[in-house]
């Protein structure tokens, strides 16, 4: 088990700036079906509730990095382009936990095929420069 609610492997590292943070969506509540994707059980059967923020928000892009890139990162991907957001995936920001040793890269090439755009850091760093 791991990041469990209200335990230390659940809480943001130490220096990480939260002051823009709005919203915490909490995900795994069920103990009896995994939770990969930041918007739905592994079954479908419950939304977080990211989703309709999101759209609340007016939020058309979702960019995405973290752990892992095989799980989470690929589920939340896929789940964000079924509901029709546009992804982009910041891939030098993830980390794969690769129990094959291709799984990652299988991930990255699903969330391509699925029309996921995927990004190193820099670029993205770029984008928001040039948007300023």
């Amino acid at each position: 088990m791991h990041c469990v609610q209200n335990s230390l492997g659940a809480e943001f590292v130490p220096g990480f700036d939260t002051s823009r943070i709005t919203r915490v969506f909490q995900k795994g509540s069920d103990r009896e079906i995994d939770s990969y994707s930041a918007l739905f059980d592994n079954g479908h059967r419950k939304s977080t509730g990211l989703s309709e923020y999101l759209r609340e928000q007016r939020v058309g892009t979702v960019y995405l990095l973290g752990l892992a890139t095989d799980y989470c990162v690929k589920f939340t991907a896929l789940d964000a382009r079924r509901l029709g957001f546009e992804v982009v995936v910041i891939e030098d920001g993830c980390r794969g936990v690769n129990l094959q040793p291709n799984d990652s890269a299988n991930a990255i090439q699903s969330i391509r095929e699925a029309g996921g755009h995927i990004m190193q850091s820099e670029q993205v760093l770029a984008q928001s420069d040039q948007a300023l």
